[in-house]
Parts: structure tokens; C-alpha cells; sequence
């Protein structure tokens, strides 16, 4: 073997970040050996997750996972985008579609110009979810599926799941609890387990969560917080069993609450809630009581407080350690960042090996690490506008966050905003050219605040006999269009 040569991967940590770390690598690069070390003394967190496209977009076009097969192991439910209680607006939608920065052949503008004080889509998918359903309904009367959806998910059977995809691939999963990670000139010697045991690999993943116990434990990898855009640092978190016939909402539910912000996630059988909020701002107590008095189903004996910190390793890829997930870094969900960061950095990792042959140089290293560090630079600036922008609520915390919200990157796309409006920018203008929510996700969270223009577009009245004519054509199909429960039903007969 030649020095340097990577053969053989070892993956600490069996959760959703090793998971998809570990098939992404070994259905990209067979011949390699991938292991994943699980311990059975860590439990699986058990909460619902949210994806946004990125995700079915690396399973199954880029690893090319059946559809059929990922339904059957993980029974996920379809979510459209994101539904928001914030800022003036009763509420406003982000679909997972080029709805608010695209261009209807009628108009001379982007979308989101026309959008008025009114109107609850701006699009086909946007009116979907305003009216609740999932996918338009064909001659048939059958759901017409389309590709604009990502998924909600139950974290027991995502995980469950990818380790059977995994098993079939090939991957080592292997039983063993860390004890002591062994420092050598390359980085990571040798991971020392409770077993007495001593492994070895060329390179090691890091997919530990919080803990980090390889990148910031062993390597003690310095951490860059994130505290002066995002306020939040604790989440109460609940759920409850749907009752028969009720509706199962396609999109995720992002409200506004006294120190922070509220999600809902729908499956098959449940509905999971959770209260992302400020410690500073509210205590335990009162937040488990906010979250409780605003979802009464919630059992109060099942609800638990998780503490985290927002920011990021200063490198992600340090000799032969390589972090992915929480390891590497978090932020808050409110736009259902984790499993998508995973899949950027499994990727990115996967091509890099690849173009080097497995024999990474520190030039490759080096290319990697400002990927990744911009990548989780772009969501916080992103996820910073949701809070300075957000006028829903006049207290202490939204007014902190309205006056002293850190905006780093996302300044001057939103200067740039408040002069021109919904102009027709080129991506990686304003934006990083690899941001995953580009000009779309910006402008339907700007529109979407009602963040103000200073010389507003003036439509004429032929665009605004078209722009009607388009929304209600889009209502009228969504009226008839097919519920999740439907579609649900009409898949399974399917496959």
C-alpha cells in the first residue's frame, strides 16, 4: 500500500450522520473497507426530523436509491416546504420550488413583486400546501406526483433503515463503546474501546453528535460559535398520537413563540412538537409551560429539555480525521439543515477521495475545510434574517433580535433587497454560489416579512389581471388536488 493510501474507513458513531456517511461512502467507492462503530450504550434520539430537497436528491439520484425501498424500510411522509406564523403576514409559505424567484411568461418581474398583502401562494406548490394537500390530482382522480417534496421523518426508522441500505451495500457495522481516542503524528492512532479492544483504520470519521469525541475531544479542533446571530440554545420537545381522520399536514410548521420559535412535524401516526427558544430570555420552566399551553395533547411526563450550542469546528478535516453531523457542527432546525448537511459533506467527501485517489493531499484537505466552513457559514446567515426581520411579537427577545441580530454574509443581499426588491440577481452575486436555499429561499423569507422596499414595482394592470388569473387557476387545482393520507394510500397499492 502506498503511503497515504486510504483503504480502510472507520466511522465512530451509528446514528444519521454515520449512517449516511457510511453508504454514501461505500456505494461511491466499493472497494474501500467502511465500518461503523456503534455503541449500544447510546440510544437513537427518537424525534421527528425534517429534510429539505437536498436530501431525497442525494438518495436517490445520486446514490441512486429506490424510492420503493427507501418508503418500505423508513415510511416517511411528504413535506412541500415550510409553512411560517411570523412577521405581519397570518402566514406565509416556502415551498420547495422556483415559485417566489421565478418568472411567469406574463410578467416582467420576479414573482415575489406581485405577490400581494392577501395572497397565500405564490405558485402550484405553495398553493397546495395553503390548502393543505399534497399532490394534484390526475384524470384518474389519482395523485400526480411531482418531485418538489422532501420528507418528514421518524428518527427510530431513519435510522433503522439506513443501516439495513447500508448492510446490503456492504458496510461493517460493528458493536464496541469508545474509551479513549489514541493520538498519533497523523492524527487519530487508534481508537481504544471498553472491550479492551484497540481498532485501527486510515481514516476516521467523526459522527459522535455532541460529543465530538474525536475532532474536539481528541484532536480539540477549536469551536466557532454562532451566538451573535442565534439567540436560541435549548429546545422542549413533545409529541402526540394523531387521531383517525386527522389531517396530515404536508410542510413543516415554524411559529413564532415568546423567546424563540415552535416546530410541528406530521407522520403516519404521530405529531411531533418542539419549542427552540433563548435561555436567557426564558427559563426551563416557563417554556415547558409556553409549549404546553399552546399543544394540551402533549403529555407533560414526555416532554424533556436539549441544550446545544450553534456554530462550527474551525476545520472539519484535520490529518486523518474527518467530522461530519454534529461533530463537526449545529444549528437550531428551522430550515431543516442537519440531514442536508450531512449529505453535502458525505458527498463532498466521496468526490474528494475519489478525484485523489484516496490519497489526500493537504491541498485537497484545504478545499474541503472552506467548503464546509462556508456551508455552515451560509445557513446561519440565512437562518439570522428569520430573527431580525420576524415583527410578529413585541418583547425582549424579538426587540434584541430586530436590533442586534448579527446578519454576517446575508447584509448585502438584504441592503440589496431594500433598494431593489425582488430583482433578477444572478446566483453567487450577492449569495454564495453554493448556498443551498439561492435567491428562492432569501426571497420568499424577505417577501415572506414583508421586509420593505424603498421604490416598491408598480405592476400594470395587465399583469395584475394575469397575476390573478394564475392564482386562481393554482387555487382551483389545489381545492381538488389529493391529501397526504391519499397519496399515502395510492403509493402503497402502487408498490
Amino acid at each position: 500500500m502506498l503511503r497515504g493510501m486510504i483503504q480502510h474507513i472507520l466511522i465512530l458513531g451509528a446514528g444519521t450522520a454515520g449512517l449516511l456517511a457510511a453508504l454514501t461512502l461505500k456505494m461511491k467507492l466499493p472497494h474501500l473497507k467502511v465500518e461503523v462503530l456503534r455503541s449500544p450504550d447510546i440510544g437513537v434520539i427518537g424525534v421527528g426530523e425534517g429534510t429539505n430537497i437536498t436530501f431525497p436528491v442525494h438518495m436517490f439520484e445520486y446514490l441512486g436509491v429506490s424510492k420503493e425501498r427507501f418508503y418500505s424500510l423508513v415510511d416517511p411522509t411528504w413535506k412541500l416546504g415550510i409553512r411560517f406564523l411570523w412577521g405581519s403576514r397570518p402566514d406565509f409559505f416556502y415551498p420547495f420550488a422556483t415559485e417566489f424567484s421565478g418568472r411567469f411568461p406574463e410578467v416582467t418581474r420576479a414573482n415575489a413583486t406581485y405577490l400581494g398583502e392577501k395572497d397565500r401562494w405564490i405558485g402550484p406548490i405553495s398553493a397546495l400546501m395553503a390548502h393543505d394537500k399534497a399532490f394534484p390530482r390526475n384524470a384518474n382522480g389519482r395523485p400526480e406526483m411531482h418531485d418538489y417534496t422532501a420528507f418528514h421523518l421518524e428518527n427510530r426508522r431513519l435510522v433503522g433503515g439506513l443501516e439495513v441500505l447500508c448492510r446490503e451495500a456492504g458496510v461493517e457495522v460493528t458493536d464496541g463503546t469508545l474509551s479513549r481516542a489514541e493520538r498519533g503524528s497523523e492524527g487519530i492512532a487508534a481508537l481504544n474501546l471498553t472491550d479492551s479492544r484497540r481498532v485501527k483504520a486510515d481514516l476516521y470519521v467523526d459522527a459522535s453528535g455532541f460529543r465530538s469525541e474525536l475532532m474536539g475531544q481528541a484532536m480539540a479542533e477549536p469551536f466557532i460559535s454562532f451566538s451573535r446571530s442565534l439567540y436560541c440554545d435549548r429546545a422542549v420537545v413533545g409529541g402526540w398520537k394523531r387521531k383517525p381522520g386527522e389531517t396530515i399536514l404536508p410542510y413543516t410548521l415554524a411559529e413564532t413563540m415568546e423567546a424563540g420559535w415552535a416546530w410541528r412535524i406530521d407522520h403516519e401516526d404521530l405529531i411531533n412538537r418542539g419549542y427552540v427558544y433563548s435561555s436567557p430570555f426564558l427559563s426551563d420552566d416557563d417554556a415547558r409551560a409556553e409549549f404546553l399551553r399552546k399543544n394540551p395533547r402533549v403529555d407533560p411526563e414526555t416532554t424533556r429539555v436539549v441544550k446545544f450550542v450553534s456554530g462550527r469546528r474551525a476545520r472539519a478535516w484535520v490529518g486523518n480525521c474527518v467530522c461530519i453531523g454534529n461533530a463537526g457542527g449545529f444549528v437550531e432546525p428551522l430550515e431543516a439543515t442537519a440531514i442536508q448537511v450531512i449529505c453535502q459533506q458525505s458527498a463532498t467527501l466521496t468526490k474528494g477521495l475519489a478525484e485523489c485517489q484516496c490519497q489526500p493531499s493537504d491541498a485537497m484537505r484545504s478545499l474541503y475545510n472552506r467548503f464546509v466552513s462556508k456551508d455552515w457559514d451560509d445557513i446561519r446567515d440565512f437562518l439570522s434574517i428569520h430573527y431580525r426581520f420576524n415583527t410578529r411579537l413585541d418583547n425582549p427577545f424579538w426587540r434584541a433580535c430586530r436590533s442586534d441580530v448579527d446578519l454576517g454574509g446575508a447584509l448585502e443581499m438584504t441592503e440589496f433587497w431594500k433598494a431593489h426588491g425582488p430583482s433578477a440577481i444572478p446566483n453567487g452575486l450577492l449569495i454564495w454560489a453554493g448556498s443551498s436555499f439561492g435567491l428562492e429561499g432569501y426571497f420568499s423569507l424577505l417577501k415572506g416579512q414583508d421586509v420593505p422596499v424603498s421604490k416598491p414595482y408598480q405592476p400594470t394592470a395587465a399583469e395584475k389581471t394575469a397575476w390573478r388569473r394564475r392564482l386562481d387557476g393554482y387555487g382551483s387545482m389545489a381545492r381538488n388536488a389529493c391529501s397526504a393520507e391519499e397519496a399515502i394510500a395510492a403509493f402503497r397499492v402502487m408498490a
